[in-house]
């Protein structure tokens, strides 16, 4: 256990290991969009106005899957060098940018709803950002 436990974040905290597990899940996810073709109609499941008709294709899962693994790789990086200013607010932009993402689907272009597996994402990226842009000065001091 010792040999897998060396493998994490050096760094006290929480936050380093928690971006840590969030990258290899977000890497799980990217692998999921290419190899089925039904994980990005299950995230984007479409709304009542739309019929719940999926808006995804494999094009737009591929693409979401490439997405994510880029920030799977910053906030791997961010987990390891979590005190460096700018791997610190590169990986917090990446889940602003999530969240927006998330909530303008939901909430403008209606091609998803707050239920299934949406709600994950949804519910990580806006806790790690607010646990991030709290936690800022502290880590940053490191």
């Amino acid at each position: 256990m010792d040999a897998l436990l060396a493998y994490l974040p050096p760094h006290p905290g929480f936050l380093p290991k928690w971006l840590f597990l969030v990258s290899i899940i977000s890497t799980a996810n990217s692998v999921s969009s290419y190899v089925d073709p039904d994980y990005p109609r299950q995230l984007y499941a479409g709304s009542s106005s739309t019929g719940n008709v999926s808006p995804a294709n494999p094009l737009s899962g591929r693409t979401f899957g490439t997405w994510t693994v880029l920030s799977s790789v910053v906030r791997m990086y961010a987990a390891y060098y979590v005190n460096s200013p700018i791997a610190y607010d590169l990986a917090l932009w990446t889940y602003g940018i999530a969240l927006a993402h998330f909530v303008s689907e939901w909430l403008i272009y209606g091609s998803a709803q707050p239920k299934g597996r949406f709600l994950g994402p949804l519910v990580v990226a806006s806790s790690t950002v607010a646990w991030m842009f709290t936690q800022r000065t502290w880590y940053l001091s490191l």
